[in-house]
């Protein structure tokens, strides 16, 4: 049994899309105004059935729409972030074998002036 459960752990890591770069990058900080976003997986997604979205400092969420075309292991859009404090950038992707993996990438934006 311990030897088939080891010889399933490789395929089972494959099947998940991973973030290997993200921007904004994991606990960054960044300046209101127009935020970039791009996640880099590690493997092929379905772009029509995964979504981004950000989470304000007050708890509400927005959208993000998708910018088109592509790599094919790539999301990316733009959006406004306008107040300060810490926010999260969700993401839902579904892998071409047909695994969805969910997760945050967390920020801050901060003024530039206040930040000196």
């Amino acid at each position: 049994m311990q030897v088939a459960a080891i010889a399933l752990t490789p395929g089972i890591a494959r099947a998940h899309a991973i973030v290997v770069a993200a921007q904004p990058a994991m606990n960054s900080t960044v300046l209101p105004g127009e935020l970039e976003i791009r996640l880099d997986f590690n493997s092929r997604i379905d772009q029509k059935r995964s979504r981004l979205s950000l989470q304000r400092p007050d708890g509400g969420e927005v959208a993000v729409a998708l910018a088109p075309g592509g790599a094919s292991g790539v999301l990316a859009g733009r959006a406004q972030v306008a107040g300060e404090g810490r926010w999260k950038l969700r993401w839902q992707v579904l892998s071409l074998d047909g695994h969805i993996t969910r997760g945050e990438v967390s920020f801050s934006v901060r003024d530039g002036a206040r930040a000196r």
